[in-house]
C-alpha cells in the first residue's frame, strides 16, 4: 500500500509542477507582444480598421488630382500589404507555438490525473473485493 501512496505523491508533484509551469511562467516582452498582436490581428477591430485604411488609400489616390502618390493599380499599397503579411505570419506562428506548448502540458497533466484516478479506482476495487471475501466468510 505504501508503494501506491508514493506513486500518488510523485504524480501529485508532477501535476503541481506542470500547473506551476502553465500558470506562473514568465513571458518575455517579445512573447507578450506577439500574443497581443495575434489577438489584435484576429479581431473584428483589425479587419474594420484595415478595410477603412484600404478604402481611404484608394479613394485618395483615385480622387486627388494633384497628389497621387500611388495611382491605380496601387503598387505601393500592394507592397505595404505584402510586407504586413510577411511580418504578421511569423509573429502569429510564434504565438501558436506557445499555445501548442501549453496544450501539450495540459494533455500531460490530464494524462497524469487519469493515471492517478485509475490507480485510485483499482485500490477501491481491491478494497471492495476484500470486503466481499470477508462478508462471504461470515
Amino acid at each position: 500500500m505504501t508503494n501506491g501512496k508514493q506513486n500518488f505523491s510523485r504524480i501529485d508533484r508532477t501535476i503541481e509542477k506542470n500547473n506551476h509551469i502553465l500558470h506562473k511562467r514568465k513571458l518575455t516582452f517579445g512573447q507578450k507582444a506577439s500574443d497581443r498582436l495575434t489577438r489584435f490581428c484576429g479581431s473584428w477591430t483589425f479587419i474594420i480598421f484595415l478595410f477603412i485604411f484600404l478604402a481611404v488609400w484608394m479613394c485618395l489616390n483615385i480622387y486627388l488630382i494633384s497628389m497621387k502618390w500611388d495611382p491605380y493599380p496601387f503598387i505601393l499599397l500592394n507592397f505595404v500589404l505584402s510586407c504586413l503579411a510577411a511580418i504578421e505570419a511569423p509573429i502569429i506562428l510564434m504565438s501558436q507555438n506557445r499555445e501548442e506548448e501549453k496544450a501539450k502540458l495540459k494533455i500531460e497533466r490530464d494524462y497524469l490525473i487519469n493515471k492517478k484516478s485509475e490507480k485510485e479506482i483499482e485500490d477501491i476495487q481491491k478494497d471492495l473485493n476484500e470486503i466481499k471475501k470477508l462478508l462471504k466468510k461470515r
